[in-house]
């Protein structure tokens, strides 16, 4: 009696095993077939319609294959294998059945190993472990479906993981890798930084005026361009010449124990100066409050507060310089107009007495209203004494003396008046005549009364020019005196940490959607 190795005992009940449980199933599925589809319909169908019926349950070349092998040994003379599936069928054999496809399995082999005349060995035989060598499950078209789409939502899966490892890559190369370069660089190589803050502002003098500027007066609005102007003169390279020569702004930073990043080459020219003192100075003006806001940033506290304090007084010397400079402007115009007023009149006054000087007499239109006045006595006189003669010559027998006296004295009258009007006419013609003289002498204190009109305005403008120019004095009045820090103000190292990973994830941000948006372009 010969005894069964454990090994192939072992094998062959676990084909028993798998056997029975896909014959069980295959009946179970047979079963249900047969309940849903009656024998009257199965009897009546045509072949042709049974046929395209098989072609719709999308049957795979393996299974066709089986069924026409499974024809061939029950005799049956199927056309095609779609034929052969619907005879074996109309024999009540399911060619898909697990215990069918195990028996023409079985018979296979021994027609092909077993020689012919011997005996077959129907033993359990020895299966080797490095494969499964029965024939998968039978499924259905949507167990089938199932499993592609199953096998779509793996690839999609593993597609994604991919996607996702590569995405983490590239970030730890573009985002990463540079912040942590960035944050190293901050918390253990930049040098500290100490800043010292203050704050001053620029005003008016008092002043009253009537125009729009004195509604302006003692608002932020008055100065407003002079602090912009001393803002612009603390950011420019005037005021860093003038603190290099004045403290050495370029040694301060020179010094070896500085970060490269920070430190001044030796060679360094002034455009390289220029932006580190754009840095390490930050001068910011506030229009709303006009208050200008200055923070000075050095290596050592102290010379930061020094950098600060100098800086200040540029800003004094410069806004004093500014504002002598709007007083001489104003007060040049002013002063030229009185002085030229000024000479105006004492000329006009020189070409009176002057004038005054030419003849014999200091007041001509005084001699000639003294002439008017004994001519107009003499004819008022000359008049009653021929009325009076007239009077005598009506009386029949005048007095002959009486008359003779009247007619001297009218004669004597007459010779007078002549004089008088010869004189009168010697003084009123000719070309230094008095009445001429009298006429120029007029005009020329109508002359000067114009120019001491014109005196007097430039002095009131002159004094309005003044009064103007003394509001505009500007004074810079320090509010925040700079104090020398404790502790190092710069570098902030986590918010310049956090803002150089927004500023890279940005970079990478846009970069990406670049690269997608070109890509889809070209593709399309």
């Amino acid at each position: 009696m010969t005894t069964k190795p454990k090994a192939s005992i072992y094998n062959w009940r676990r084909k028993r095993r798998i056997a029975g449980t896909e014959e069980a199933r295959a009946d179970a599925i047979s079963r249900i077939r047969k309940a849903t589809q009656p024998a009257e319909a199965a009897n009546d169908r045509q072949p042709g319609t049974e046929i395209d019926a098989i072609k719709r349950e999308g049957l795979t070349g393996r299974q066709l294959r089986i069924a026409r092998r499974l024809a061939q040994k029950n005799g049956l003379a199927a056309t095609s294998d779609y034929d052969a599936v619907r005879l074996l069928r109309q024999r009540g054999i399911d060619p898909f059945h697990r215990a069918n496809l195990l028996n023409l399995a079985g018979d296979t082999t021994d027609s092909d190993d077993q020689p012919k005349g011997k005996i077959r060995i129907h033993l359990p035989q020895t299966v080797s472990e490095s494969g499964e060598t029965l024939p998968g499950p039978e499924m259905s078209p949507a167990q089938r479906r199932e499993r592609e789409i199953d096998e779509i939502r793996k690839d999609i899966a593993r597609r994604r993981r991919r996607k996702l490892l590569a995405l983490f890559a590239r970030l730890a190369v573009f985002v990463f890798l540079p912040t942590f370069i960035v944050g190293l660089y901050f918390y253990r190589i930049a040098t500290p930084m100490y800043a010292s803050d203050s704050a001053f502002s620029i005003l008016q003098a008092d002043g009253g005026g009537a125009s729009f500027g004195g509604f302006l007066a003692g608002t932020q609005f008055a100065t407003a361009q002079d602090s912009v102007a001393t803002q612009e003169f603390l950011e420019s390279k005037d005021a860093l010449l003038r603190l290099e020569r004045d403290m050495g702004f370029t040694e301060i930073f020179e010094q070896d124990w500085i970060d490269p990043i920070q430190r001044l080459a030796p060679d360094a020219t002034l455009e390289e100066t220029y932006k580190l003192y754009k840095r390490m100075i930050t001068i910011g003006y506030d229009p709303s409050d006009g208050i200008i806001r200055m923070e000075v940033a050095a290596p050592n506290p102290d010379i930061a507060v020094a950098i600060s304090n100098r800086l200040l007084a540029y800003a004094e010397e410069r806004i004093n310089g500014l504002t002598e400079l709007k007083r001489e402007d104003q007060m040049r115009d002013a002063l030229a107009g009185f002085e030229m007023a000024q000479k105006e009149r004492q000329k006009a006054q020189e070409d009176l007495i002057e004038l005054q000087l030419q003849g014999a007499v200091l007041d001509p239109e005084n001699v000639i209203i003294s002439l008017r006045s004994r001519i107009d006595g003499l004819e008022t006189q000359l008049q009653e004494k021929e009325l009076q003669l007239a009077a005598l010559l009506d009386n029949l027998r005048p007095n002959q003396a009486k008359v003779d006296g009247a007619r001297a004295d009218i004669s004597r009258l007459e010779d007078a008046l002549e004089e008088l009007n010869a004189e009168m006419l010697d003084v009123s013609a000719g070309e230094n005549s008095l009445a001429r003289l009298s006429v120029r002498i007029q005009i020329a204190q109508a002359d000067l009364a114009a120019r001491d009109m014109m005196l007097q305005t430039a002095m009131q403008q002159m004094e309005t020019t003044r009064t103007e120019a003394n509001r505009k004095v500007r004074y810079l009045t320090v509010s925040v005196n700079p104090v020398p820090s404790q502790d190092p103000t710069y570098p902030r190292k986590f918010e310049n940490t956090i803002l150089a990973f927004l500023l890279f994830a940005g970079i990478y941000l846009m970069i990406s959607l670049t690269a997608s948006v070109l890509r889809e372009q070209v593709s399309s």
